[in-house]
């Protein structure tokens, strides 16, 4: 085997240094060195509900990477919201979207055909469950929010796969969010828990079926932020203060963390990725007790 130089093997695997731009505990690539990497793809984000929402981190930054985005909304309430946001990235399909119901998910992929042809990407960021059925034990979830809960957060990706398969005619990428509940018991995540697990098994199972058509199914299991789906969840400014004393980066998720990893699953950066649940949560995941430097936290419990 032909010798290598060394400086030729850190060539290989890191960018110029002048091609990052870091901050004190994080580091991110500039808008300028990612404009190019989404040129000429298009897709869908369903699930933004405002500036703070995980959809719109990704959304943000894959338009900034070049791709055009088109968004769904449910509700007049949630389109006053999306549609300043989707102007602000120079989209302007903005189209209604109930996940309960056939026809209107139907009527959006029929949209996307008569306007795109064809599709690139979806980002699935939808999720319900009675709020008043977050608290107290699972054992008492009634058996109508149980089925609630997974039509909405479970069963809507695969119905969404459905009609994006026959617009991705060369290959694509299919992403939706989950969260460590799935995996751990959380407090006041009861049945969602129970249902983002059923998603992240969702995930393999569409990931093993579309794949031959090289259509990628990935989830990014994202640790706790300030959104609007993490306000029905009690104790949350509690469960947000644990995270940042126990991770290992001793600190919370940022919309620009998780943005940047969903940009790397949207892009063929990740095409021989599949069936994966990708944590981004500060490397919480792997933490078995409280960190030994950990305070002790004293934060008023909602």
């Amino acid at each position: 085997m032909p010798s290598v130089p060394v400086a030729a093997l850190f060539e290989c695997f890191y960018l110029p240094e002048n091609e990052i731009v870091g901050t004190r505990g994080k580091m991110s690539l500039s808008t300028e060195n990612i404009s190019g990497l989404m040129a000429g793809k298009r897709g869908l984000i369903m699930g933004v509900a405002n500036d703070k929402s995980i959809a719109w981190g990704i959304a943000r930054a894959a338009a900034a990477a070049g791709a055009e985005v088109a968004f769904t909304f449910q509700g007049e309430a949630l389109e006053k919201r999306v549609r300043p946001l989707a102007e602000s990235v120079g989209s302007d399909i903005v189209l209604p979207c109930d996940v309960t119901d056939a026809a209107s998910i139907d009527a959006v992929f029929d949209t996307l055909k008569e306007k795109w042809g064809k599709l690139d990407f979806v980002v699935h960021a939808i999720g319900f469950s009675d709020k008043n059925e977050l608290r107290g034990r699972y054992v008492d979830t009634s058996p109508e929010n149980f089925a609630l809960s997974m039509n909405i957060s479970v069963y809507s990706f695969t119905a969404v796969a459905q009609r994006a398969e026959k617009l991705m005619t060369d290959g694509g990428s299919l992403l939706t969010l989950s969260y460590y509940g799935a995996e751990k018991v959380m407090p006041h995540y009861n049945v969602m828990g129970v249902a983002k697990a059923a998603l992240e098994a969702s995930v393999k199972y569409l990931a093993n079926d579309l794949g031959p058509d090289r259509i990628r199914v990935n989830a990014i299991s994202a640790g706790p932020m300030k959104t609007l789906a993490a306000s029905g969840i009690g104790d949350f400014r509690y469960i947000l203060k644990w995270n940042e004393y126990n991770s290992p980066m001793r600190r919370n998720v940022t919309l620009d963390d998780v943005g940047g990893s969903g940009l790397y699953f949207l892009s063929d950066l990740s095409t021989g990725v599949t069936g994966e649940t990708h944590h981004v949560d500060c490397g919480y995941h792997t933490v078995g007790m409280k960190q030994a430097d950990a305070p002790d936290i004293n934060v008023q419990k909602s």
